[in-house]
């Protein structure tokens, strides 16, 4: 039986254009049309007071509110999106740290398993789970970060096999570091299985990152964080992903982990097109400061900066929809914002029919006041999250 809804949004901002006193139309999940004026009958959705953005797509997070995708437990995968959608989040990669052959298969498992769940579900019931990331356990010790240095290791094909098939295909993206042994023949293998290979936690010279751009290789890991730095004789991986036209970048909008002039200059050297604003989050995330654990290693929150003992950052402890804020306030046009958070996520990842709003898209939106508070969340038209019944 067909299913349609109207949602009347005061304000849309696109990608690519916006547009005031707009309905959109969705039809069993899925936008049919886009029209000027509003709609006053049949089931509504109404937010004329508001504007409707593309849901946020969060492509690199650990945890939020204690969950963390490291436990290996459908219970965290599931906590994670029930919980994204207060954020505006309508899709997210669960991210894992560096951990043992074991307990990434149980990871991989568990993907499958809740993305098995949400579908089941003739409703949503919270963001969507786009997949897995590994990040690890093929990197540089030298440029670990939090990540834990007892898993880290040199990459096996085999292995990796044995995670994309627990993971039935789900196995999206996977974090390694091009000058690590093995790492740089199998980024072709990995292109041909469909998996986005990302470069960081890297020492990488500017040399063997074009060799790996070249393999297939297709996005960066947090730019600048856990990453050999620029030198004028000695450019290194950084000055090689901001070359490439094919290389997505991911950056961290906390102003905590980059510097404000740093947003700028990458945002206005590589355009709006390339950018992925990520947040990086760890189960500390919209909880209060004290002690936690990042894939066996403790995480000190203070100030809602999370560090290691020996001072490196740790993660983060922000949300997509703070990171959007961030970049409007450094002046960025909310058309270009969009894509950051919503558009070039997808496209990153080969995945369709999200990140826009137009027909054939799915009906996922973020809603959001003057103040860029978020109101309300929907997926496959569906309002899933309102901050008048929260």
């Amino acid at each position: 039986m067909s299913s349609e809804v109207a949602i009347n949004a005061g304000k849309i901002v696109t990608p690519f254009y916006s547009r005031e006193k707009v309905s959109i139309k969705v039809r069993n999940g899925i936008i049919i049309d886009v029209s000027d004026g509003y709609v006053s009958s049949g089931n509504v959705l109404d937010y004329r007071d508001y504007i409707a953005l593309p849901g946020l797509l969060d492509t690199h997070i650990h945890g939020i509110k204690g969950y963390d995708v490291n436990n290996g437990k459908i219970d965290d995968i599931l906590g994670m999106s029930k919980t994204l959608v207060e954020y505006g989040v309508t899709g997210f990669l669960p991210s894992t740290v560096t951990a043992s052959h074991e307990e990434l298969v149980n990871i991989c498992r568990c993907i499958k398993e809740a993305y098995e769940e949400w579908n089941l579900n003739p409703t949503p019931i919270g963001a969507r789970i786009l997949g897995l990331h590994l990040e690890g356990p093929y990197i540089n010790p030298e440029k670990r970060g939090a990540q834990n240095p007892k898993f880290i290791r040199k990459p096996n094909i085999k292995e990796i096999k044995e995670y994309y098939h627990a993971s039935n295909g789900l196995l999206k993206m996977i974090t390694l570091a091009p000058e690590i042994e093995g790492c740089l023949e199998i980024i072709s293998e990995l292109t041909r299985l469909g998996i986005t290979v990302s470069l960081g936690h890297s020492n990488a010279s500017y040399d063997i990152t074009v060799k790996a751009i070249v393999r297939g290789a297709s996005r960066a890991t947090h730019l600048f964080n856990a990453m050999k730095g620029i030198h004028h004789r000695d450019p290194g991986l950084i000055i090689a992903l901001l070359e490439h036209p094919n290389v997505y970048v991911e950056l961290i909008a906390d102003l905590i982990h980059l510097h404000s002039s740093i947003l700028r200059f990458v945002v206005r050297h590589v355009g709006s097109s390339r950018v992925i604003l990520i947040s990086d989050s760890i189960s500390a995330t919209g909880l209060s400061d004290g002690v936690y654990n990042l894939g066996g290693l403790k995480v000190h929150v203070k100030g809602g900066i999370a560090r290691l003992s020996n001072g490196s950052l740790a993660g983060s402890t922000l949300t997509l929809n703070k990171a959007l804020i961030n970049m409007i306030n450094l002046g960025f046009n909310l058309n270009d914002v969009v894509k950051m958070t919503s558009f070039n996520p997808a496209r990153s990842l080969g995945i369709k029919g999200l990140g826009d709003i137009r027909p054939g898209f799915y009906g996922d939106f973020v809603i959001f006041d003057a103040e860029f508070k978020v109101k309300a969340t929907v997926i496959n038209g569906v309002e899933v999250y309102s901050s008048r019944r929260g």
